[in-house]
């Protein structure tokens, strides 16, 4: 296998870019050590923002530790759902994530469920837990897609845009090689390589963009919950399009829709209209009072 990432029209060339590291006879997948990472930061910024707003820090880690096992449960549950022909035949293969197969809707599903449940067991508001956590999901989803780039995967169709990605075709899944990719083609130093649109890059981007609004934003909220539903609004807004330049969607079943895209279109409009009504019932109480 070729383990080479190029980015023709960047001028970037890397070289041998491995999947894992190896300690004696234990290896351990680069997408692992990305998403472990991503949400030790994420919670130390949950600390962080818990200490400016005078909540107590330590609560979150309780939080985090609960948000970090039932979001990675929720997201492979989703993603299994949604490509169970994949397993039907091979059901063991479902608790095997070293490959990849999460996705992040699935995840933000299962940590909204445990914030519920932890809300209510710790007699905390929701809305103010969400908006807590707020910055540091969005930033473990900003570093959890470089775990996508290690596993040559979550990538578009062929494009030959600036930021087009050359992967070597012995790196990649054969059944995401489309026949407009195997169309153009390129062959390097004897070396076969796709050309795709990076779309784990754009995600991350984007959602660099969205923690530097809420960040900018975050003492500037009406209602408890209003900061998580910028981020989810924002973020939805961002996978709406770039759901669409990916080659590997979950479809709804028995249908060519990609679930993810249409999820993200109802969480877009839901979270603009929910933010405009409650900005304007927590006004007209302001004037009220």
């Amino acid at each position: 296998m070729d383990y080479n990432i190029n980015f023709p029209n960047l001028g970037i060339f890397l070289k041998h870019v491995g999947k894992s590291i190896n300690i004696g006879n234990f290896s351990i997948a680069y997408y692992g050590i990305v998403i472990a990472s991503a949400m030790m930061i994420g919670l130390l910024i949950a600390q962080k923002r818990a200490k400016e707003t005078g909540q107590n820090p330590e609560r979150y880690v309780d939080l985090f530790i609960y948000m970090m096992i039932f979001g990675i449960v929720g997201a492979r549950l989703y993603y299994v759902a949604f490509s169970f022909d994949s397993y039907k035949d091979r059901l063991v293969d479902i608790f095997n994530l070293r490959q990849g197969g999460l996705a992040i809707y699935g995840g933000i599903i299962g940590g909204v469920l445990t914030v519920l449940i932890f809300a209510k067991i710790r007699n905390m508001n929701v809305g103010t837990i969400l908006d807590t956590v707020a910055m540091g999901v969005c930033n473990g989803q900003m570093l959890g897609r470089w775990g996508n780039f290690f596993n040559r995967e979550a990538f578009g169709e062929y494009t030959n845009n600036l930021f087009a990605m050359q992967l070597p075709v012995s790196a990649v899944r054969p059944w995401e090689i489309t026949e407009t990719m195997k169309a153009n083609q390129a062959v390097l130093d004897g070396v076969t390589y796709i050309q795709v649109h990076p779309t784990f890059l754009y995600e991350s981007l984007w959602n660099a963009g969205v923690l530097l609004i809420v960040f900018f934003t975050r003492n500037k909220t009406k209602f408890r919950g209003e900061l998580f539903a910028r981020y989810i609004g924002l973020y939805a807004l961002g996978r709406l399009w770039i759901e669409g330049l990916r080659t590997d969607q979950l479809l709804i079943p028995g249908t060519r829709f990609a679930v993810s895209q249409g999820l993200s279109g109802v969480l877009a409009a839901g979270c603009l209209i929910l933010t405009a009504v409650l900005r304007k019932k927590a006004g007209k109480e302001k004037k009220e009072a």
